[in-house]
């Protein structure tokens, strides 16, 4: 609605717009057609003693009638000019029903308000002084009827107010109370739509966790089963090798082969486990929440071990839960041993190398420690630090394996101030070394740098000079905060 009375949007409420013209409803534009043939119809009426009183023809009153009385059509489009075309007619005393309807129309409108306040007092003074003028005349005719002076005015004041105030006070509740249902409509509207934002930013959100697991639960077996199924298939190709020449090397590796490969077969056997146990929790309404922490927890159970004597390997027993550690049973696989940390740690990579050794790899270990404590001494930094840094060594070495059969590789670790580097190189390819034909997925140096990235470090790969390859990794001390 314009400062005019010219109503903008008349459908802005959320109706359907379904009326004709300026109407939202159709029902609307019967209720102003009717009001406006019983404005017309009173109109013609007081018209007709209008043109009577002032002697003119009472075909112009007629017409004059029907003309204003039918203004009510437009009392939705423009009410100020209904208003304003009640005041002109109160001298000839007509338009009663005009006057209030118009009055009513323009407070419930979104005229300002200052508008109104000016029509309606405009109203009231011409009701007032028409009001005022009547009495005062039919007074003055009835000889036997003298009442006290202020009679007259006190009516006429009471008959403007009755009139003026009523319509005016009831559009302005109707209006008001239309804002607010406007106000609240749009505010429910808003919250739907924040509301299905909130829905979809959360799809996005379990979408990219489901993501973020199957990559954990891919890399964590990736890291288990890849280095001992890597080394088994070394001990194969040297057993392949030596057969004949050396029976009793041959016997060694044979044995090396199957620990490694219960060891594999227990450490998925329990993933599948921890999978298995967390899709039937999901069926029965049971949030797994903590099955990514189990799986990282039995992954991380895969020590490497060193190199078990050739003669017990027949007796290492494969149970449910992992593998027992009696005769010949390879340490590290299984429960843990209470009040050690779960998962390897820097006092592994001895075990590590030594197992690379075993397969006959010439792998030298070096360690850059200013506080001289020896490696195996005990956990210095958090288990996600030193496990990532085992898992750069063990990665890296398992490469060494596929790529560069018979090269010499140098494993580094510095304790720096702050920080734990490590490095791990080795040389070209021996060309009279057997290759393993070992396959390759290329995801061994994405998930390093994925875990190292994880944790706040830098990690650099590539070949150096010599011909050989080069990895390595800077993890921070202290684990960045969440």
């Amino acid at each position: 609605m314009t400062t005019t009375g010219a109503s903008e949007g008349v459908a802005a409420r959320g109706a359907p717009v379904s009326g004709p013209w300026w109407w939202a409803r159709r029902r609307s534009a019967v209720l102003d057609v009717l009001l406006a043939v019983a404005s017309a119809l009173e109109c013609m009426a007081e018209g007709v003693r209008f043109a009577q009183e002032a002697r003119l023809p009472e075909l112009l009153g007629v017409l004059l009638g029907l003309l204003v009385g039918s203004v009510l059509l437009v009392r939705r489009r423009w009410p100020v000019v209904v208003v304003l075309v009640s005041i002109a007619v109160m001298p000839a005393e007509m338009g009663g029903l005009l006057s209030v309807v118009g009055l009513y129309t323009l407070a419930a409108s979104e005229v300002p308000r200052r508008i109104t306040t000016l029509l309606a007092g405009m109203t009231v003074v011409g009701t007032l002084v028409t009001t005022f003028l009547t009495l005062r005349q039919d007074v003055a005719t009835q000889e036997d009827f003298n009442p006290p002076t202020w009679v007259v005015p006190v009516m006429s004041l009471a008959v403007g107010l009755v009139l003026t105030a009523p319509p005016v006070l009831w559009g302005l509740y109707i209006g008001a109370r239309r804002r607010l249902v406007e106000s609240l409509r749009e505010r429910a509207d808003g919250l739907e739509r924040e509301l299905s934002l909130l829905a979809d930013r959360a799809e996005e959100r379990a979408e990219w966790a489901r993501n973020e697991e199957r990559t954990r639960i891919a890399r964590e077996m990736h890291d288990v089963v890849a280095h001992r199924v890597s080394l088994m298939v070394v001990h194969a190709a040297a057993l392949q090798a030596v057969a004949l020449k050396d029976p009793e090397k041959a016997s060694k590796n044979a044995g090396l082969v199957g620990d490694m490969g219960r060891q594999a077969l227990t450490e998925l056997r329990e993933m599948l486990g921890v999978l298995r146990t967390a899709e039937g929790t999901a069926a029965r309404g049971v949030p797994a929440s903590d099955a990514p922490e189990r799986l990282a927890a039995v992954a991380s159970r895969a020590r490497v071990p060193a190199e078990a004597p050739a003669g017990a390997r027949s007796s290492v027993p494969v149970a449910a839960g992992g593998v027992s550690e009696g005769d010949g049973a390879v340490p590290g696989v299984g429960a843990p041993v209470e009040g050690q940390a779960e998962g390897p740690s820097l006092a592994d990579l001895g075990d590590l190398v030594g197992q690379s050794r075993a397969a006959g790899m010439v792998v030298e270990l070096s360690v850059d420690d200013p506080a001289e404590e020896p490696v195996g001494a005990g956990p210095r930094y958090a288990a996600r630090v030193e496990q990532t840094v085992y898992r750069v060594v063990q990665e890296a070495l398992t490469n060494v394996h596929k790529h560069a059969p018979g090269a010499r590789a140098r494993v580094r670790l510095a304790h720096r101030e702050g920080e734990l580097a490590v490095q791990v190189e080795n040389g070209p390819c021996e060309g009279d070394a057997a290759n393993a034909g070992l396959p390759s997925g290329g995801n061994g140096l994405v998930g390093m740098r994925e875990r190292v990235t994880a944790l706040g470090g830098v990690f650099v790969s590539g070949p150096t000079d010599a011909g050989g390859f080069r990895v390595s990794a800077v993890v921070p001390a202290s684990l960045p905060a969440a």
